[in-house]
């Protein structure tokens, strides 16, 4: 079944991307922020739902599709989050859930994405079926192992915490966490109301995390002003922040992510979307990349925003004033930034070296870091 996915052709290039979709495609490419809940193909929604009789408001695709994915929405957090609601009931067997995982892998290989970050909410999957969270955490690591041997995609996860979830239940995933740490679960994530639903709250269950070696990463900054980005860092230990952008508005906080070297997970089409910023001209992210922070180009939640990291290479090129050496260098930082077991970081390192290899002065400016 892997083989068959596998031979699907990837999303063809609009005619007036051209050359630069070509050459952003070709690039050898690093996701670190890549929601499973997110990354659903719309054909499989579909048939899930007639396979497990869930009702949905039509089971044709196209009348599906604003219903799960931002089409002429105006842009709100609120609604781009909502999306997830209808998503929830699709997690109806083990099966369903190992299909899911074993695409979104797939759907990355097919992108050139060599290394791939796949995050997601263990409550999520199980709450559909009554699962125990164990079991999906066990599922998804099996279909992880077997899809990245297929494609040659290294996968890595990341549990996410709901922030309107319990303190109860953000232990429980923590420990989940602490108990699958390894070559395949890497670290632990914040989600979802950063405006309704402070960080601080969650002080001692990443606590806990942090002192067990787990690698953590909080979303801040996105819709919240640049103090939700300060207590990431400096209260919660956050090593990576999910999407930061906000972070531009205080100098201090710009130099505690300098100073710390906290890689900061951009996702341009996203932030266009839930509003984080009003228009791709008002992006900050070449002024964050100018202040000499790690920042790193992803996508977020690909099947929502109906995007790919292509897509947001040439978003980032065409209207956020990026220019090759910049993506270049952001290579550079997600390598160093990765929550890859420390022995294969090198591995990584030269991987992405290689495939730059044919694009002149693209190694000089990989290694220049």
């Amino acid at each position: 079944m892997v083989q068959d996915l596998f031979r699907i052709p990837p999303k063809a290039p609009p005619q007036t991307a051209g050359t630069l979709w070509g050459w952003a495609h070709s690039l050898p490419k690093i996701d670190l922020h890549r929601h499973l809940e997110g990354s659903l193909r719309l054909n499989t929604l579909a048939e899930i739902a007639l396979e497990h009789g869930i009702d949905l408001p039509s089971y044709d695709v196209e009348q599906l599709r604003p219903y799960v994915q931002i089409t002429d929405d105006p842009p709100d957090y609120q609604r781009f989050l909502g999306k997830f609601e209808l998503l929830r009931h699709f997690y109806t067997s083990k099966e369903a859930v190992q299909r899911v995982v074993r695409e979104a892998i797939i759907d990355a290989a097919h992108d050139n994405i060599r290394y791939l970050e796949l995050r997601f909410n263990p409550e999520a999957l199980a709450n559909a079926q009554n699962f125990s969270l164990n079991d999906v955490v066990e599922w998804v690591k099996e279909t992880t192992l077997e899809t990245q041997a297929e494609t040659g995609t290294r996968t890595c996860l990341i549990l996410t915490v709901p922030r309107r979830e319990s303190l109860n239940t953000a232990y429980e995933i923590v420990e989940l966490s602490i108990a699958h740490f390894g070559n395949l679960v890497r670290g632990i994530d914040l989600v979802g109301d950063e405006v309704n639903f402070p960080a601080e709250r969650f002080l001692e269950p990443f606590r806990r995390a942090r002192q067990a070696g787990v690698n953590i990463t909080i979303h801040a900054g996105e819709w919240a002003s640049a103090q939700s980005v300060y207590t990431a860092v400096q209260h919660l230990g956050a090593q990576r922040i999910g999407h930061g952008i906000r972070a531009i508005e205080d100098s201090s906080v710009v130099q505690l992510l300098y100073d710390r070297k906290v890689a900061l997970e951009v996702c341009p089409t996203s932030n266009l979307q839930t509003g984080a910023v009003h228009g791709m001209g008002q992006h900050p992210l070449l002024d964050l990349y100018n202040l000499r922070l790690r920042v790193t180009l992803n996508t977020d939640d690909p099947s929502i925003s109906d995007t790919t990291l292509t897509d947001e290479y040439v978003v980032a090129l065409a209207a956020l004033g990026i220019d090759e050496r910049h993506i270049y260098r952001m290579l550079r930082y997600s390598t160093e930034a990765a929550f890859i077991p420390p022995e294969e970081r090198p591995w990584l390192i030269n991987t992405i070296r290689q495939g730059l290899a044919p694009y002149p002065g693209a190694v000089a400016e990989f290694d220049a870091l």
